[in-house]
């Protein structure tokens, strides 16, 4: 990664108290996005929004390390249990790290008390690993801002939520995306839903993956950390549903179809 110096841009007493204890993040990561008052690494794409089913949640492959391109086979939505899923924009190993501790914690209470663990608890459990994960987030080392979806089977209710990097998360109520190509496709998501030809809760299953397809490819047009499909190659986008039944991916020939019907043109 590339470092330019800068003055500090701290902002609130929180983070004057982290820098009177040590903390500096006077170090600016080129690529990246300001978020409370310093820099967020976030090369990559990831959305999800509620369809008529449940909720899908899509990635692009790319990994990057500042204007490197690493890997191109990187899946960025992971699995934490049957009824809920996390996409990562920030450090993978962190976030990789965080999902793993998520899903032994979740298999632990289920075992341990005979019950799943609620949603609420859920939302709460990942809140607390990005709060302990502050020390390490703002050097600049473990950055992880995430997408977390999940399904509650005895409500018949999914759900969308979007956290800071201190753990704050914040509930969606149709669609949201993370990343640095996320601003690119913030708009067209809005646009879709407010004057598309219906509202992204009552599209299908096949409509919100094309969709999902299309953002991900219109992203990575204009973000070189967002990567483009590549059918040559068998590299496509992640994709991923959650319903009433649990999740599901998308499999190789399953998205391969979706890519191609979705790039042409006149398709809905």
């Amino acid at each position: 990664m590339k470092f330019k110096s800068e003055p500090n841009t701290s902002a609130g007493e929180f983070f004057e108290v982290l820098e009177k204890s040590g903390y500096r993040w006077h170090a600016n990561i080129e690529g990246t996005v300001k978020q409370n008052g310093f820099e967020v690494p976030q090369g990559t794409t990831v959305l999800a929004f509620h369809f008529q089913d449940g909720v899908i949640v899509a990635g692009d492959r790319r990994a990057t390390a500042g204007n490197s391109i690493m890997y191109e086979m990187c899946d960025k939505v992971i699995p934490i249990d049957n009824y809920t899923l996390m996409a990562i924009a920030g450090v993978p190993a962190t976030a990789f790290e965080m999902g793993r501790v998520l899903s032994h914690n979740f298999e632990y209470y289920r075992r341990s008390q005979l019950q799943s663990i609620s949603v609420e608890g859920k939302i709460r459990a990942l809140s607390k690993l990005l709060k302990e994960n502050v020390g390490m987030a703002v050097q600049g080392l473990g950055v992880v801002s995430p997408i977390f979806a999940t399904y509650d089977p005895t409500r018949k209710k999914a759900n969308i939520h979007f956290y800071d990097m201190l753990g704050a998360d914040f509930q969606i109520r149709t669609h949201t995306a993370t990343g640095s190509g996320s601003q690119i496709i913030r708009g067209i998501l809005e646009h879709e839903d407010l004057w598309g030809q219906n509202p992204l809760a009552e599209r299908t299953r096949e409509q919100a993956m094309t969709l999902a397809v299309r953002l991900l490819q219109t992203a990575s047009q204009f973000d070189s950390a967002t990567g483009q499909a590549r059918p040559e190659d068998d590299i496509f986008p992640t994709l991923a549903i959650l319903t009433e039944e649990g999740y599901r991916f998308a499999g190789d020939d399953e998205t391969a179809e979706i890519y191609r019907t979705s790039m042409e043109r006149g398709n809905p």
